[in-house]
């Protein structure tokens, strides 16, 4: 492990101006996207449509990196170039999730446990040689009525420590990512109180089992009210309450926090990433990992149409441009129809 490199890449995964673009959602996660195109999820459909939106002029300026899926990672443009090749000079950092997704816990009905850590060592190795210099795992705590538990919150933290130190030793910067779901009915306190909780558990981890904070990146959902919540909260108040919670937990040592968007809208998830600034100086970068808030107007604009390419990566450009404008304060509502 070289600390002094993992800091670097680190930090300039959340460099200014710039976030990360995550595309690596799961071979069923990317057919329901196709689904609502109404595009086959084929080998060659998810290769070009990847294509699509690596090449987008322009959107190198805000992506400082990109997260592929397994598949993704070992695929080629249209003129032969391997993905990561592409991306690393094109000045894009190529990242690789590598958890195999959340499964049911036993015993605890509506709790989850994300697999993936058996084999991960010799996966990083693989991966590490074809380029990949950042991976992501993913671990997903549900609000309901008598849940989350403690017990799950730990589990799914020590996995998220182990994951995180397997990468540091293969040379790869973590993506520490604990997502409390959005789903429900909870208000944007209780929200707030388990996001606590759940952060307070997932740093414990790290620090046990040796993390060097520098070399890692957080990327946390922010504090939202549940879909089904009667109140939803002002976007002043998911701000303030989003980084009054980060302020409680996350070291100044981690160079930087890259939200998810947990099934924001595309504008919600900026809007919320730029008020955040408002609070002044902060001891971490903050930014954006967003995957269906920075690539949804892009697949409806390209359709799975060769007419739509050029499309889709002119809306895949307008949206890394706002929400890399929204990563240092800079964004209003008014961009939405002025950025090209």
């Amino acid at each position: 492990m070289n600390i002094a490199e993992l800091n670097a890449i680190a930090r300039a995964m959340v460099a200014k101006n710039r976030g990360i673009l995550a595309a690596d959602e799961s071979s069923s996660t990317i057919k329901k996207r196709f689904d609502t195109i109404k595009l086959e999820s084929t080998e060659e459909n998810r290769r070009a449509y990847r294509e699509m939106l690596f090449t987008a002029p322009g959107a190198k300026d805000y992506i400082s990196g990109v997260i592929m899926y397994d598949e993704t990672l070992r695929q080629k443009t249209k003129d032969g170039v391997p993905f990561p090749t592409y991306l690393a000079k094109a000045g894009m950092i190529p990242g690789i999730k590598v958890d195999l997704g959340a499964k049911a816990l036993p015993g605890f009905p509506g709790e989850t446990i994300t697999e993936g850590l058996d084999g991960l060592r010799e996966r990083f190795a693989e991966y590490h040689k074809m380029g990949a210099r950042f991976a992501k795992w993913r671990a997903v705590i549900n609000i309901d009525s008598g849940i989350p538990t403690h017990y799950a919150i730990d589990a799914n933290a020590e996995c998220l420590a182990r994951y995180a130190a397997l990468a540091q030793e293969a040379g790869i910067v973590p993506i520490v990512e604990p997502e409390v779901l959005m789903d429900g009915a909870h208000p944007l306190e209780r929200c707030e109180e388990v996001t606590n909780i759940v952060l307070d558990s997932v740093f414990s981890h790290l620090f046990a089992a040796r993390i060097v904070l520098e070399g890692m990146i957080l990327k946390p959902n922010m504090v939202i009210p549940g879909k089904k919540c009667a109140d939803q909260a002002t976007p002043e108040r998911i701000a303030e309450a989003t980084i009054r919670t980060l302020k409680r937990q996350v070291p100044s040592a981690v160079p930087g926090i890259a939200f998810l968007s947990g099934g924001q809208s595309p504008t919600d998830a900026t809007l919320h990433l730029n008020l955040m600034h408002a609070a002044g100086p902060l001891p971490w970068a903050l930014t954006f990992s967003y995957g269906r808030a920075l690539q949804e107007d892009a697949l409806n604009a390209w359709a799975g149409k060769e007419s739509g390419f050029a499309g889709g990566q002119k809306a895949l450009a307008k949206r890394a441009k706002l929400n890399g404008l929204a990563a240092v304060g800079q964004y209003n509502a008014a961009l939405e129809s002025a950025a090209a």
